[in-house]
């Protein structure tokens, strides 16, 4: 899907989310009791942690390190590893595919089924979550080269770690390398906003889109998450389930918008696009400064990782004005962020 965006820009010539324990000891005074209660309370509970809103987010002037998948070029993608190791990288968003599973769960993957990461090839919305999460998601990862399954078996470091087979990282377990739910990544980073891309077409991908809106709710995520699908059906489907998340145009509205001068809606407020596709410009000086002139910010993921995915590139990018870096490598994105 993402080549068949880049495909539509280029030919049409772009230039552009205490209770009282009723079994204490009761206390001589009533009054005194609940006073003492209160302020148990009051200094043992942490204020809770929320991440920032969107509007929040893009009025910072850093430019954002959005790692791609949790950084699928240094670590296993989608995975609880990966996104842990790219916050330690210093992640400002984390970015992330879903699907709904058969048993109607947001679950945290790039393909319709699992082979691409997994010994076994499960259609996700065909499968229960229990039996996606029994998969190692990190058994085709190596970081020579992704993704690839014709390495050397040794590169696959990580593989085994999720069945027991392979001792974990330090600091790490078995559960940091199986499919992810939506519902876990908020607990584990309540702190960090998302950028969410609907995978799926037709009926499949409407399904995604409002049991993402429904999940993005229940979780109270919707003013901290950008969603995003390359079919501006699927981005109108989620619209209309869920209006108050801030959304990215998919290919129709983009082509409306660079090349018919059409506005975009309100809640559309990044563009997310590549540099470059089959050798042919489609982010430049001029894009950048018309997306920005109509309030947008831009975010830029990579099309050629053996090329694009590193500090050099990040860097060019950054001088350009880009306002996020969709990375695979977390630590050479943040490298190159902070050299700006």
């Amino acid at each position: 899907m993402r080549r068949l965006l880049v495909s539509s820009f280029v030919s049409l010539a772009l230039v552009a989310g205490c209770t009282d324990d009723d079994t204490a000891s009761p206390s001589p005074d009533p009054t005194e009791a609940t006073t003492t209660t209160a302020e148990a309370t009051t200094s043992t509970t942490a204020p809770p942690t929320a991440p920032p809103t969107v509007d929040e987010l893009l009025a910072g002037d850093r430019v954002l390190n959005i790692p791609h998948a949790g950084g699928d070029q240094d670590f296993p993608h989608s995975t609880m590893y990966a996104f842990s190791e790219s916050i330690a990288a210093g992640a400002d968003v984390l970015e992330f595919d879903i699907w709904a599973t058969a048993d109607d769960v947001v679950v945290v993957h790039h393909d319709a089924d699992t082979a691409k990461t997994t010994a076994e090839s499960l259609v996700v919305a065909e499968t229960d979550l229990a039996t996606l999460q029994a998969l190692d998601k990190a058994y085709w990862f190596s970081p020579e080269c992704w993704p690839c399954q014709d390495r050397p078996v040794e590169e696959y470091e990580f593989r085994g770690v999720r069945t027991g087979d392979t001792d974990p990282p330090e600091g790490y377990g078995p559960d940091d390398f199986r499919m992810v739910t939506l519902a876990e990544l908020d607990e584990r980073f309540p702190d960090v906003p998302f950028n969410i891309e609907i995978k799926g077409e037709g009926a499949a991908g409407i399904r995604n889109a409002e049991t993402l809106a429904r999940a993005l709710d229940e979780l109270d995520r919707t003013d901290s998450t950008v969603v995003v699908s390359f079919d501006s059906e699927i981005v109108a489907a989620f619209h209309q389930a869920a209006p108050d998340v801030a959304t990215s145009p998919g290919v129709a509205e983009m082509t409306a918008w660079l090349l018919g001068g059409e506005p975009l809606a309100d809640h559309h407020r990044v563009v997310q696009v590549p540099p470059a596709f089959d050798g042919v410009e489609v982010l430049n000086v001029d894009s950048i400064a018309k997306a920005h002139a109509d309030g947008l910010a831009v975010w830029v993921w990579m099309d050629t990782a053996s090329e694009q995915e590193n500090e050099t590139f990040y860097s060019s990018l950054v001088a350009m004005g880009i306002d996020g870096i969709i990375a695979g490598r977390p630590g050479a994105a943040e490298a190159a962020i902070a050299a700006s």
